[in-house]
């Protein structure tokens, strides 16, 4: 099957695929963006981000992208399209805007001005949603609320679709049915050159972490069939 390479969401690091890792049993690896994990510190770019994640990709592999991460798999998938064999877009299908930016710069400016940056806020959020090893690992690889604002920035002028309708390869569009970032999941289908829709009854927007198990499998099918495709007689051109 061809390999995986998961993309974090805002704040986390490639720790927060380490259930994933174990899970899949499959080459796989996670990348720290610009800003997060062992690059903190780093100015997070739209296009720092999408090389971050085309320069962790050897052969073409099946890109997997959670919230923040999943609009950067989109970005990379258009920028580097002869890379990405594939792409699972997670909790990642609402348009970005002001009715996304003011949130997040209104929790930042709200972290930011308790004494710890709001580190033991956010090490209680994780601990409170996620299972405990994951949990843990999540805080281990850092939680980096001081990037918000330079994502903010770097989202306000970004075409989402545009994007997604330039990268010709299959899509899955992956939301828990509970998830708010859904909200125009229909839009990004349309835009999908081959794209389509998964739905998970009562999953939220942690689903990749929550319902592990059940996201691993869906990233496995995704790769089977991308692999089984490669082979085909209509893509290897044999009778």
């Amino acid at each position: 099957m061809v390999p995986v390479v998961f993309v974090h969401g805002i704040r986390l690091s490639g720790a927060a695929w380490s259930g994933q890792l174990e899970l899949l049993g499959h080459p796989a690896k996670a990348v720290d963006l610009p800003g997060h994990g062992i690059r903190r510190g780093e100015r997070f770019t739209l296009a720092a981000a999408a090389d971050a994640v085309a320069e962790a990709i050897g052969e073409p592999a099946l890109v997997v992208g959670h919230s923040l991460g999943g609009y950067v798999a989109i970005a990379a998938a258009a920028r580097y399209p002869e890379r990405v064999a594939g792409l699972v877009v997670a909790g990642s299908t609402f348009l970005p805007g002001k009715a996304l930016e003011t949130p997040f710069r209104m929790a930042h400016r709200l972290l930011m001005r308790l004494p710890d940056q709001g580190e033991r806020l956010s090490r209680w959020q994780f601990r409170s949603a996620l299972p405990p090893k994951l949990a843990e690992a999540v805080i281990g690889g850092g939680i980096a609320t001081e990037v918000i604002p330079d994502v903010a920035k770097a989202f306000a002028d970004f075409d989402v679709l545009a994007a997604l309708a330039a990268y010709p390869g299959p899509t899955w569009l992956v939301n828990g049915s509970r998830d708010h970032f859904r909200r125009h999941e229909r839009r990004f289908l349309e835009a999908c050159a081959d794209g389509r829709l998964i739905n998970v009854p009562k999953a939220g927007h942690y689903l990749p972490m929550v319902r592990g198990e059940e996201f691993a499998q869906l990233v496995l099918d995704a790769a089977r069939s991308l692999s089984i495709s490669s082979v085909s007689p209509e893509r290897s051109g044999s009778c």
